[in-house]
């Protein structure tokens, strides 16, 4: 897609040309008119999409030089290192401008970091609860601000961030609000729908070109790690159909838990692959012994030490926690042999950024399965931490009450049929022996 349809000035042209950029990204050419055109935007697009590159170039179109002191534009992203790489972009596309701009990271004195915001700057990129402390000691005035952009959203949520934006952005007041992010999901919405007011929500997603032979994948979006447990649970009383299954877990330590939550009909049902303890009657040394052992169901395997694991002969396999290497999720869902494999995944939505990264790899949606009525959803409860009121930012009343971020889903993520797994289990087993 050519440069052209981002309609940008001549001048960052030449500076996108200089720096290798021949031609727009999907997220920029469908969302740039409408950030210069003031609306809020939502925009959700999968890793190396161009999101950074898109909100520098629209800061750039809109930032007129003057002699304020306060920011104009406040960037909010999860770590040291974005800190580092938007500045990076920043530089690298403003092409011998004088700009003004400054990170905030880290945990450290604060003195000298207001003595050079009061000197003078346009654009800030920080933490989110470096900014908070630097604003709360009045060193971060956010009076002039034109543009809020809020990028790796997902990884702000992640780390429970959500305080320090949302205080932010109230503190700012009136002004455009942008986020950026690699998913959208509940717990990012809630933080959003606090400061954003009607937004507009932009998706693309960019899928790999090839597409790479898999088992059957089925996912499940799931709250927590609770309700997994009682999802699982839930699925495995079908043992009839469910005859032999490997459950994979992070860690060796979430394995022992796990085999001593899942409820079992008789001994020897439910084992361990390399139990932490010695003398626990419910594991096994080699997954040649499960396999050879009629009376063993369920085997769970932590992915750490699980390399070059044979999975012949296993007719269903259950991704109780996605992996962060997504090769290690790769590698036991990618067909090596005319087996007919289910291979059945468990995602909170903090582990959907990394199902994002395994659809763009296989080049595939992988279809999302509703969550049985039977199951029950654990809420958790959070208690409530004390509240200091010297450091309450109070908020006007004519300042934006937010709302308005609920979208409908793509109609390609919609459906029409309803299997339960059970069926659809037992209609895979009986084209694999019929």
């Amino acid at each position: 897609m050519s440069l052209d349809k981002l309609k940008l000035s001549k001048s960052l042209v030449s500076a996108m040309t200089d720096a290798g950029y021949i031609s727009a990204k999907e997220i920029q050419a469908k969302t740039m008119s409408r950030i210069l055109g003031g609306q809020d935007i939502i925009a959700v697009a999968p890793e190396g999409s161009g999101k950074t590159t898109n909100y520098v170039l629209a800061v750039l179109m809109r930032l007129k030089y003057g002699s304020d002191e306060a920011p104009k534009f406040l960037i909010l992203v999860p770590d040291q290192e974005r800190v580092e790489a938007v500045i990076a972009e920043f530089m690298l596309l403003s092409k011998n401008r004088n700009l003004r701009i400054m990170g905030l990271y880290g945990n450290g004195g604060t003195d000298q970091v207001i003595n050079d915001l009061l000197d003078g700057v346009d654009i800030v990129v920080a933490t989110p609860t470096r900014a908070r402390a630097i604003y709360l000691k009045l060193g971060l005035n956010l009076s002039k601000l034109q543009m809020f952009i809020v990028d790796d959203a997902e990884e702000i949520v992640k780390q429970g961030m959500q305080l320090p934006v949302n205080e932010l952005a109230r503190s700012a007041g009136k002004c455009q609000h942008l986020v950026f992010t690699t998913v959208y999901h509940e717990k990012l919405q809630v933080m959003t729908d606090r400061f954003l007011n009607f937004p507009t929500l932009m998706e693309v997603e960019e899928l790999g070109d090839a597409k790479a032979a898999t088992h059957e994948l089925l996912l499940y979006q799931v709250q927590n790690f609770k309700t997994k447990i009682n999802l699982l649970n839930h699925l495995l009383r079908d043992d009839e159909v469910f005859d032999k299954v490997i459950v994979f877990v992070n860690t060796r330590l979430t394995a022992q838990k796990l085999g001593k939550s899942l409820t079992s009909r008789r001994a020897g049902d439910v084992t361990v692959l390399n139990p932490l303890f010695f003398d626990d009657e419910d594991g096994f040394d080699h997954i040649d012994d499960f396999k050879a052992i009629p009376e063993a169901r369920v085997l769970i395997v932590a992915n750490e030490g699980s390399a070059n694991l044979d999975l012949s002969g296993i007719p269903f396999i259950f991704h109780m926690e996605v992996p962060e290497q997504k090769e290690t999720f790769l590698s036991k869902i990618v067909k090596t042999s005319n087996e007919e494999v289910v291979a059945i995944t468990f995602a909170t939505d903090a582990e959907l950024v990394d199902i994002r990264k395994i659809e763009q790899a296989i080049g595939a949606k992988i279809p999302v399965m509703d969550l049985p009525e039977e199951v029950l959803v654990e809420k958790v409860v959070k208690k409530k931490p004390a509240i200091d009121k010297s450091r309450i930012v109070k908020e006007t009343t004519d300042l934006p009450k937010g709302g308005g971020a609920y979208h409908d889903k793509k109609e390609g993520n919609t459906k029409d049929y309803n299997y339960g797994i059970g069926q659809k289990a037992k209609m895979t087993m009986k084209k694999k022996h019929g």
